[in-house]
């Protein structure tokens, strides 16, 4: 049973300056709620029960989001504006806070969550992927997929040949549903490996942790993710799957605009 998961967001956000230098991109608005709302909203919707986001210090807005606000809730209820307090409801999910003292990659933010996550398979989220409009929550897809195979799972979207450069992309064989991982490139320059890309959803057994630890520094020298998931395959199989609904990287600008207004249309 998957109830954990861990969101990194300790990143500088640099595809988004310069507004990132004073909001963090997680906060970044969409409607009237913060990207990470719905992150979270789609964490409990999954079934997950406690969530560690991983965080630096300029992410203190993160933190202060999911806090109760007492004093405001008072103030509009001696105000006769009680019909607002259903604005300030959060997800119903128990949250812990770890900072990450060294942003140096993905795979570095993760490893932190070892101690929280203990001996248990877990989910990851990325907070500036997001998914709408899917036959389930994005996760759960992952979820019941890991259900069945008791294996690490890897969310997976088919991407242009010109953009798979920015990706992590895998090589497999195909089922009607799963797709069975033998091997998986960070960032490709050349000789690519599929049209699937691996965007930010993840279901992981616990042994991902040893290798997290393990591995050296790679792509822009950092610790990269991909390259424990290529040592995991050395010891279990690993599966992806693509997600049905459709994917939002709030990191690239026209994505963010055109989520907005999907975003708007749907909810307000």
């Amino acid at each position: 049973m998957v109830r954990k998961a861990i969101i990194p967001a300790a990143g500088y956000g640099t595809r988004s300056l310069p507004i990132t230098k004073v909001i963090p991109k997680e906060m970044l608005p969409l409607g009237l709620k913060p990207a990470i709302h719905y992150i979270v909203e789609e964490a409990v919707n999954s079934g997950i029960e406690q969530l560690l986001i991983i965080t630096s210090k300029s992410k203190d807005m993160i933190v202060d989001y999911f806090d109760n606000s007492l004093e405001l809730e008072t103030i509009l209820k001696k105000s006769n504006k009680s019909h607002l307090l259903k604005h300030l409801e959060l997800p119903k999910i128990e949250i812990s806070y770890k900072r990450q003292p060294d942003i140096n990659g993905l795979g570095a933010a993760i490893r932190l969550g070892k101690d929280f996550i203990g001996d248990e398979p877990f989910a990851v989220l990325l907070p500036d992927d997001l998914v709408f409009s899917g036959q389930a929550p994005a996760l759960k897809e992952l979820i019941d997929i890991h259900k069945e195979t008791n294996c690490s799972v890897l969310g997976l979207k088919k991407v242009n040949p010109n953009q798979l450069k920015d990706y992590g992309v895998i090589q497999g064989i195909a089922g009607t549903k799963v797709v069975e991982i033998q091997n998986i490139v960070e960032k490709p320059k050349t000789s690519l490996p599929s049209d699937m890309a691996v965007i930010g959803r993840y279901v992981f057994t616990p042994e991902i942790f040893q290798f997290l630890w393990k591995i050296n520094l790679g792509v822009n020298g950092e610790i990269q993710l991909t390259d424990a998931i290529k040592e995991l395959l050395t010891i279990q199989s690993v599966y992806g799957t693509i997600i049905s609904g459709d994917r939002y990287d709030i990191g690239k600008l026209e994505e963010y605009v055109e989520l907005i207004n999907v975003v708007v249309k749907e909810n307000y």
